[in-house]
Parts: structure tokens; sequence; C-alpha cells
């Protein structure tokens, strides 16, 4: 079932997020912003081995056994036979359909394997899906239609530009499980659980600690610590929500050490050249930006044709997908440097059960989208096991409550391993260092004509831990 709500009408209703107009990739940098906060924070208690809820196959992790004929019709969207559950993503936006069908792809890949293995508890999962546009707009639209027509009992792995219906999917108690923390919606209302947990109060005031968030600096004390780089260059565009990005970046790399060389480029006619130029001049180490993939691009081209070459040009999970290979086909010496970060295994580390599950169910429901293959598909797939396991706890008498109880408790979760260990217990406002973990990846062409592709750059993410500072910020 499909439900598909009708694009807004662009200069009526305006651009998603700040409502006015503004050119499509310049929508992606407000993503970008809010997505490349990497790693996790929580005590080292969180990384200890705990049994998962039905640890095993995507079956017995859901909790595949059992009979419906003890199955009451317990709650909203909920009946002795199925739970229907809602997933809203902004497959049309402005930026372009890939940018956030990643997540959905995944967990519908999810949704499809439990319903072969026999659903959760006897009850097959029935997924309706919205498509938002990428406006705000349209995703009130949406998020009424699921809840006041459907009658959905849930929400997964949503990925939106402009959540702007969160106060209503809140107001109503509907949980909404593993989204994608585009905006801040994630960190202030409760009964939104975003994919990678919040220690934030989330009690729909103020977003985060009075309108406070905190960003740590593991991404920079990696590369600090494997590279041993010291300098870095940034480059933004000049447009606010870039600039802005721009700012958060180099305070983080000078927290760290770092000298840091910022260049700013016109957005409608950037001079990457003179970027290349500039780097080069400067020595830096480090490339980040605070750009569309359009302008990276791009400037890997100018840094290629300069003979200018970096230790790292790192993106973001976002990033983190197989499409590198077009994207950058006019510049594989920049291609060659591209580093990931992320708080999350990647769709290559095929050592993990988890992941082989993930890549079997793409293969098999999905084969098309191998050359588009992106660890946002694998984060929807961890999203949707995070709603069964905690669907699995409640057995026969599932209700939001119950659903909401697994989401709440302090046990941090990881998705079998799929994740960096999150939770959403509130936690003063921070005041020092913290311990924060990171997954890394780089790119890597193969040799003799092969495929090549991402290879992990830590031998676990787990492992992969620094004290560092947080620092505060206003989204």
């Amino acid at each position: 079932m499909q439900l598909t709500a009708p694009q807004p009408h662009r200069a009526a209703g305006g651009s998603p997020r700040r409502r006015r107009t503004r050119p499509a990739a310049v929508l992606l940098l407000a993503v970008l912003a809010v997505t490349s906060a990497c790693g996790t924070r929580l005590p080292a208690s969180a990384f200890e081995q705990r049994p998962t809820p039905g640890a095993g196959s995507t079956g017995s992790a859901a909790g595949a056994s059992g009979s419906p004929g003890g199955n009451p019709a317990s709650d909203t969207g909920v009946t002795a036979t199925g739970i229907r559950i809602g997933i809203v993503t902004s497959l049309t936006s402005p930026v372009g359909s890939e940018v956030f069908s990643g997540p959905r792809f995944g967990a519908q890949a999810f949704v499809q394997a439990l319903n072969d293995r026999g659903g959760l508890h006897g009850r097959t999962v029935e997924l309706v899906t919205c498509d938002d546009g990428g406006s705000g707009i349209g995703n009130q639209d949406c998020v009424h239609r699921l809840i006041d027509e459907a009658h959905v009992f849930a929400f997964v792995s949503g990925s939106v530009l402009d959540y702007a219906g969160a106060p209503y999917v809140s107001g109503k108690g509907v949980p909404d499980i593993g989204g994608q923390p585009i905006g801040t919606a994630y960190d202030r209302w409760p009964h939104l659980y975003g994919i990678y947990g919040s220690s934030a109060p989330r009690d729909g005031n103020a977003v985060g600690w009075n309108g406070t968030l905190y960003r740590s600096t593991e991404v920079y004390r990696f590369f600090k610590e494997r590279l041993g780089a010291g300098s870095a260059a940034v480059v933004a565009y000049n447009q606010a929500d870039s600039a802005r990005y721009a700012a958060q970046l180099k305070a983080g790399l000078e927290a760290e050490g770092y000298r840091v060389l910022v260049q700013t480029v016109d957005f409608a006619l950037p001079n990457f050249q003179a970027v290349a130029a500039a780097v080069r001049a400067d020595g830096s180490q480090l490339l980040f930006d605070a750009m569309d993939t359009r302008g990276n691009a791009a400037l890997c081209r100018a840094l290629d044709e300069a003979g200018v070459q970096v230790a790292a040009k790192v993106t973001n999970v976002q990033n983190w997908s197989e499409t590198v290979r077009t994207d950058y086909r006019s510049s594989p010496v920049c291609r060659n440097v591209l580093w990931v970060t992320s708080s999350s295994l990647g769709y290559g580390e095929v050592q993990y059960p988890a992941v082989q599950e993930f890549r079997a169910a793409m293969a098999r429901y999905y084969p098309d989208r191998a050359p588009l293959r992106s660890a946002w598909e694998l984060e929807g797939w961890a999203g949707a096991q995070w709603l069964a396991d905690a669907v699995g706890s409640c057995g026969a008498d599932l209700t939001r409550a119950c659903v909401e109880r697994f989401m709440n408790r302090a046990e941090p979760y990881d998705a079998h391993g799929l994740l960096l260990p999150a939770s959403f217990v509130p936690q003063p406002q921070p005041s020092g260092p913290i311990r924060a973990c990171l997954n890394a990846a780089r790119w890597q062409d193969a040799a003799e004509g092969g495929n090549g592709g991402w290879v992990a750059q830590v031998a676990s993410m787990t492992d992969t831990c620094f004290e560092v500072p947080q620092l505060p910020y206003r989204p």
C-alpha cells in the first residue's frame, strides 16, 4: 500500500526548511550540516557485550515464532494477524530521488525478509509509504494521512528534508523509530527515536539543552592520530547554511590543534581552481567541505587537474555509497583519498552476520540497486531491526507503550552490531570531555581493472574511541 503526497506548489508554499526558495544543491547543505556529526557518545560500559533479544536471523530477532490465535487487536494499527507501519521519505525532493531513498529501501528489504520468515509473533508487517516531496507542507500531509487515515502503529526509518509533521506525530504518541536526524526534531520531541540515539531532554520545548546542541571532535582526533595530520582546509559556498557548517568544522578542527585554511567560493560560479592553488600553497593535509555532491566532484576535478593531492578528502555517512564510482569518475586521484566516518558498520563489512543478512536481502528483493548500495540503506535496515526488536519484546500484547519502554530503556542498543550503542536516556548538559567512537572507511580503486570500493580503516568501531571535548552550537 502506498500513499503519495501531492507535490507542493513551490512558488506559493516555499522551499523546505526556511520556507523560501533556494537552489536544490543549497538545500543539501543543511542536510550535510546535521548528518556529519559522526560517532557515538556513551559511557564505556555501553560497549560491553550483552545478549541482544533474539539475536540471530532476521526472523528470530523479531520473535517470529508464535501463533496469531492468542493475539489481540491490542492497539492502533494492530490486529491479530497484522501490524501497520508507516515510512515517510522525501523521494521526489528538490535534491533528487536518491538523496533520501536509501533508508526506505533498507527498511523495506528488512520487512520483506521478516514476513517471509513468519513476521512478528504471528503478525505480518504491512508497510504504508508516503513521499512528502521534500517540503514541510508535504511532510505534514504525509503524517496526517498515515496517522489519521491509514492508522499506522508506528513509523520507521524515515528520511525527510523537513520534518514539519514531528509535533503532530509526537502529540499523537506515535513511536517514530530509526529515522535519520536531518533536522533537529529527534533532539526535541518525545516519541521520536533517531537512528543514532539522543541524550538531550526531548521534552518538546527547546531543541537540546535550552536551544543548544553539542558536537564532539572524535573525527578530527582520528585523522590527527591516524594520519599525523595537523593542517586542514575547509571549503564552503558564500551561502548562510554552508558558512555556518564551515564555521562548525573550523571550530572542531581548531579544538584539536589543527591549522585551518578556510576557502569560500561563489555558489553560482565557484572558482575551484583558486581553491586548489590555495590548498597547494598552504600544504593542507586534510580537506573538509560544506558543499553538495556537485561541488565536491568539481573541487576534486580541480585538484586532480592542478596535481594537488591531500592525505584525505573527508566526507560523511550520507555519501558512503557506490555512486562515488560515477560521481568522481573525472578525478580518480582525489577519489582514492576519499574517507568517510560513521556510527554504523559499512555495507561491505561482510565478516559481520548482520551485514550478510542485509546484503542477501537487498540482492534478493532489490537486485537493481546494487550500483546504488549505500550506508543509508544499511541504516534503514538497522532502524527496522530496532523496531522489530522493540515489537518482539512485547509478545502478543503489542502496544505503543510497550514499544516505547524498550526504546527508553537504560541499556544501549546496537541493532545486532550494526550500530554503535545508542540510547535515549536524557543526560545533564555536557560540561566536559566524553568518550566518543567511530567507524571509518576509505575508497580505493582496485588494481588490474577490478571493481574497487570502500575499504574499512578500523579493526572495530566499538574500539576506535577517543576522549574528546564537546563543543556547543545553536542549530
